[in-house]
Protein backbone atom coordinates (compact mmCIF):
# COMPACT_ATOMS: atom_id res chain seq x y z
CA UNK A 1 0.00 0.00 0.00
CA UNK A 2 1.52 3.02 -1.02
CA UNK A 3 1.11 6.14 0.99
CA UNK A 4 -0.99 8.09 -1.29
CA UNK A 5 -3.72 6.12 -0.12
CA UNK A 6 -3.18 5.66 3.38
CA UNK A 7 -2.52 8.71 4.46
CA UNK A 8 -6.19 10.09 2.86
CA UNK A 9 -7.50 6.79 4.66
CA UNK A 10 -6.08 7.56 8.39
CA UNK A 11 -7.34 11.01 8.10
CA UNK A 12 -10.77 9.94 7.06
CA UNK A 13 -10.71 7.34 9.49
CA UNK A 14 -9.66 9.52 12.47
CA UNK A 15 -12.86 11.85 11.02
CA UNK A 16 -15.06 8.58 11.99
CA UNK A 17 -13.15 7.17 14.93
CA UNK A 18 -13.64 10.57 16.70
CA UNK A 19 -17.16 11.35 15.46
CA UNK A 20 -18.53 7.87 15.74
CA UNK A 21 -17.02 7.52 19.75
CA UNK A 22 -18.14 10.80 21.26
CA UNK A 23 -21.31 10.12 22.80
CA UNK A 24 -23.76 12.75 21.73
CA UNK A 25 -21.97 13.07 18.84
CA UNK A 26 -22.38 9.48 17.85
CA UNK A 27 -26.16 9.84 17.14
CA UNK A 28 -25.07 11.64 13.91
CA UNK A 29 -24.44 8.01 13.02
CA UNK A 30 -27.99 7.03 13.38
CA UNK A 31 -28.94 8.54 10.08
CA UNK A 32 -27.74 6.13 7.84
CA UNK A 33 -24.17 5.92 9.30
CA UNK A 34 -23.56 9.31 8.58
CA UNK A 35 -20.03 10.08 9.90
CA UNK A 36 -18.76 6.71 8.18
CA UNK A 37 -20.12 8.19 4.71
CA UNK A 38 -18.58 11.16 5.31
CA UNK A 39 -15.30 10.13 6.27
CA UNK A 40 -14.84 7.75 3.55
CA UNK A 41 -15.92 10.62 0.97
CA UNK A 42 -13.46 12.96 2.81
CA UNK A 43 -10.17 9.76 2.00
CA UNK A 44 -11.77 10.19 -1.20
CA UNK A 45 -11.24 13.65 -1.32
CA UNK A 46 -8.29 13.99 0.01
CA UNK A 47 -7.23 11.37 -2.52
CA UNK A 48 -8.13 13.02 -5.72
CA UNK A 49 -6.66 16.54 -4.56
CA UNK A 50 -2.94 14.46 -4.18
CA UNK A 51 -3.29 12.88 -7.82
CA UNK A 52 -2.66 13.99 -10.79
CA UNK A 53 -5.24 12.17 -12.76
CA UNK A 54 -9.02 11.18 -12.31
CA UNK A 55 -9.86 8.78 -9.44
CA UNK A 56 -11.07 5.47 -10.17
CA UNK A 57 -14.08 3.72 -9.07
CA UNK A 58 -11.86 1.63 -7.40
CA UNK A 59 -9.91 3.61 -5.93
CA UNK A 60 -12.00 5.01 -3.98
CA UNK A 61 -13.80 2.19 -2.78
CA UNK A 62 -10.47 1.03 -1.48
CA UNK A 63 -9.56 4.52 0.27
CA UNK A 64 -13.08 4.62 1.78
CA UNK A 65 -12.34 0.83 2.82
CA UNK A 66 -9.42 1.53 4.44
CA UNK A 67 -10.94 4.72 5.90
CA UNK A 68 -13.65 2.76 7.51
CA UNK A 69 -11.60 0.12 8.86
CA UNK A 70 -9.48 2.87 10.86
CA UNK A 71 -12.24 4.64 12.21
CA UNK A 72 -13.93 1.44 13.30
CA UNK A 73 -10.76 0.36 15.04
CA UNK A 74 -10.06 4.04 16.70
CA UNK A 75 -13.90 4.18 17.72
CA UNK A 76 -13.18 1.12 19.56
CA UNK A 77 -10.31 2.18 20.99
CA UNK A 78 -12.13 5.63 22.01
CA UNK A 79 -15.12 4.29 23.20
CA UNK A 80 -13.20 2.25 26.02
CA UNK A 81 -12.72 4.87 28.11
CA UNK A 82 -15.61 6.73 27.26
CA UNK A 83 -17.81 4.50 27.90
CA UNK A 84 -16.25 4.19 31.37
CA UNK A 85 -16.62 7.79 32.60
CA UNK A 86 -20.48 7.63 30.97
CA UNK A 87 -21.16 4.01 32.43
CA UNK A 88 -22.64 5.56 35.99
CA UNK A 89 -24.38 8.36 34.08
CA UNK A 90 -26.20 5.78 32.00
CA UNK A 91 -27.10 3.33 34.38
CA UNK A 92 -28.85 6.02 36.62
CA UNK A 93 -30.99 7.07 33.40
CA UNK A 94 -31.89 3.65 32.67
CA UNK A 95 -32.74 2.60 35.99
CA UNK A 96 -34.97 6.02 35.93
CA UNK A 97 -36.74 4.74 33.03
CA UNK A 98 -37.79 1.26 34.26
CA UNK A 99 -38.83 2.59 37.96
CA UNK A 100 -41.24 5.44 36.15
CA UNK A 101 -42.47 3.10 33.86
CA UNK A 102 -44.48 0.55 35.67
CA UNK A 103 -45.50 -1.33 32.06
CA UNK A 104 -41.62 -1.70 31.35
CA UNK A 105 -41.77 -5.62 30.52
CA UNK A 106 -40.08 -7.89 33.00
CA UNK A 107 -38.49 -9.83 29.95
CA UNK A 108 -36.49 -6.43 28.87
CA UNK A 109 -35.42 -5.74 32.25
CA UNK A 110 -34.15 -8.90 32.69
CA UNK A 111 -32.22 -8.58 29.94
CA UNK A 112 -31.03 -5.27 30.82
CA UNK A 113 -29.68 -6.54 34.07
CA UNK A 114 -27.83 -9.77 32.85
CA UNK A 115 -26.46 -7.79 29.44
CA UNK A 116 -25.73 -4.78 31.71
CA UNK A 117 -24.35 -1.24 30.18
CA UNK A 118 -20.75 -2.08 31.55
CA UNK A 119 -20.62 -5.63 30.55
CA UNK A 120 -16.82 -5.73 28.96
CA UNK A 121 -17.97 -8.60 26.66
CA UNK A 122 -20.64 -6.17 25.64
CA UNK A 123 -17.99 -3.65 24.48
CA UNK A 124 -15.81 -5.93 22.82
CA UNK A 125 -18.80 -7.35 20.26
CA UNK A 126 -20.14 -3.94 19.97
CA UNK A 127 -16.88 -3.09 18.66
CA UNK A 128 -16.38 -6.05 16.06
CA UNK A 129 -19.62 -5.05 15.21
CA UNK A 130 -18.71 -1.37 14.72
CA UNK A 131 -15.80 -2.44 12.95
CA UNK A 132 -17.72 -4.59 10.38
CA UNK A 133 -20.15 -1.68 9.59
CA UNK A 134 -17.66 1.03 9.23
CA UNK A 135 -15.95 -1.33 6.91
CA UNK A 136 -19.30 -0.87 4.45
CA UNK A 137 -20.25 2.19 5.32
CA UNK A 138 -16.94 3.32 4.50
CA UNK A 139 -16.35 1.71 0.95
CA UNK A 140 -19.86 3.19 0.04
CA UNK A 141 -18.55 6.42 1.20
CA UNK A 142 -15.60 6.23 -0.94
CA UNK A 143 -17.76 5.56 -3.79
CA UNK A 144 -19.94 8.69 -3.48
CA UNK A 145 -16.72 10.60 -2.96
CA UNK A 146 -15.57 9.55 -6.07
CA UNK A 147 -18.71 10.76 -7.68
CA UNK A 148 -18.92 14.03 -6.06
CA UNK A 149 -15.47 14.93 -5.83
CA UNK A 150 -14.21 13.43 -9.81
CA UNK A 151 -12.68 16.48 -11.53
CA UNK A 152 -13.68 16.47 -15.41
CA UNK A 153 -10.51 18.48 -16.42
CA UNK A 154 -7.89 15.72 -15.43
CA UNK A 155 -6.78 12.98 -17.47
CA UNK A 156 -8.13 9.47 -16.83
CA UNK A 157 -5.28 7.33 -15.04
CA UNK A 158 -2.79 5.59 -17.23
CA UNK A 159 -3.06 1.59 -17.60
CA UNK A 160 -1.76 -0.35 -14.86
CA UNK A 161 1.76 -1.31 -15.74
CA UNK A 162 2.93 1.96 -17.26
CA UNK A 163 5.77 3.85 -16.63
CA UNK A 164 6.43 7.27 -16.50
CA UNK A 165 9.58 8.23 -18.20
CA UNK A 166 10.47 12.42 -17.73
CA UNK A 167 10.46 14.13 -21.16
CA UNK A 168 14.44 15.12 -21.67
CA UNK A 169 14.91 19.24 -20.79
CA UNK A 170 14.49 20.74 -24.53
CA UNK A 171 18.41 22.63 -25.25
Amino acid sequence: MDKSRLQPALYGGLVIGVLSALPIVNAGNCCCCLWVIAGGALATYLLQQNTPYQVTAADGALVGLLAGLIGGVVAGILSIPLHAVTAGFMRQIMERIIANNPDFPPEARDALERFGMASGAGLVISALFNIVISTVFGLLGGLLGVAIFKKKDLPPPPPPGTIDVPSAPAQ
